[in-house]
């Protein structure tokens, strides 16, 4: 096989555990030791507390325009400018969550609470029980919610001629409606975030509900005040819809397109994680917008690493898994945006033949 090809393992074939039996696990510790040893797991509070400040400062630069400037195409600009800030914003959170910055938890939690409620109005609660069953379960069948997308298909495990003549009508066409998608991920997560609460009291239940009124109420507010009624809601079309293409940009490349597995699978957590993760081959400029996720699997072997590390984690973990051939795909940006699309087209492929 070759190392940077497009996987077409069975992933969705429950015998592919028996490719890889007990050793997975017994590998794992041993690369996890490796880790320790060269500490890669070490938290970075000083790494992390230049980044708040930047990602703060930026943020009220935004803020700061917003107020001051009175020229509508300026302003246009400070919509997608904003955008980027509130999704380096969501990043930051998702490593508060994975508690890869300080000693003590609870900073991880004001961070992650902080960031994702108040800021991008996205609950903590309900992004940490969806982000641990992914990770416990990456693109597997009925475990994995990240795979679990309205309207479209993914695992190619559904007999589509079975499903409604409007979910038929988009999975024929899904690889063109894909990327316009992502325009929709901000709004899914502030309404899911929002139902979310509705119906579980979570561990700071009133405080992230605080949080998400206060983060409604400027962010409407501070916009309509500053611009008049056309203007605030072409602003936060723009902001929302590039929030939302922006961290779905980000995610979508670390698994989509990648080995299924069925909801029975025995694969051992190794194998698992990186036969079914996607690495993007890295750069400053890269590691910067993709938050270290462009080193995914490095991420999901362990979530806990610093991003930081990653890239160091990298060179060790490629390495390690090239010596016992367990299949390590790392890609380019388009190309890896062309294996998702040419799933997404594969798995409509029946209904274009059926039309």
């Amino acid at each position: 096989m070759k190392k940077n090809a497009l996987l077409t393992l069975p992933g969705n074939d429950p015998s592919l555990a028996s490719f890889y039996p007990e050793s997975s696990n017994r590998d794992f510790a041993e690369l996890k030791q490796m880790m320790k040893k060269h500490g890669l797991l070490e938290k970075q509070p000083v790494y992390y507390a230049y980044r708040i400040m930047l990602l703060i400062g930026l943020l009220v630069l935004s803020v700061i325009c917003l107020f001051t400037v009175h020229i509508f195409l300026v302003q246009m600009l400070n919509a997608v400018f904003m955008a980027f800030v509130f999704a380096q914003i969501g990043l930051l959170s998702h490593e508060a969550g994975h508690r890869q910055m300080f000693h003590r938890s609870w900073k991880h939690d004001m961070v992650s609470l902080i960031g994702g409620n108040l800021f991008i109005g996205m609950s903590y609660a309900w992004w940490l029980n969806k982000h641990n069953n992914h990770h416990s379960h990456p693109n597997q069948v009925d475990m994995d919610p990240d795979i679990e997308i309205p309207f479209l298909e993914f695992t190619g495990m559904e007999d589509v001629s079975q499903i409604s003549k409007f979910r038929q009508f988009l999975v024929k066409r899904q690889a063109f409606i894909f990327l316009p998608a992502l325009m929709t991920v901000s709004l899914g997560l502030q309404y899911n975030s929002v139902l979310f609460l509705l119906h579980n009291k979570t561990k700071h239940y009133a405080f992230e509900w605080g949080l998400m009124i206060a983060h409604f109420a400027l962010y409407f507010g501070a916009i309509f005040y500053c611009m008049n009624w056309w203007q605030g809601l072409i602003f936060i079309l723009i902001n929302q819809a590039l929030t939302g293409f922006y961290l779905g940009a980000i995610f979508a490349p670390n698994h989509k397109g990648m080995p299924v597995l069925e909801k029975e699978s025995k694969l051992g957590f190794l194998h698992r994680q990186v036969m079914t993760s996607r690495n993007i081959y890295g750069n400053p400029v890269v590691d910067f917008v993709y938050g270290g996720l462009n080193y995914q699997i490095e991420h999901h072997l362990f979530p806990s690493m610093p991003r930081n590390k990653l890239k160091e984690a990298r060179r060790m973990v490629k390495l390690f898994c090239e010596e016992r051939e367990i299949p390590y795909h790392e890609t380019h940006i388009l190309q890896s945006l062309k294996e998702i699309l040419v799933h997404l087209h594969q798995i409509g492929a029946p209904l274009r033949g059926n039309a």
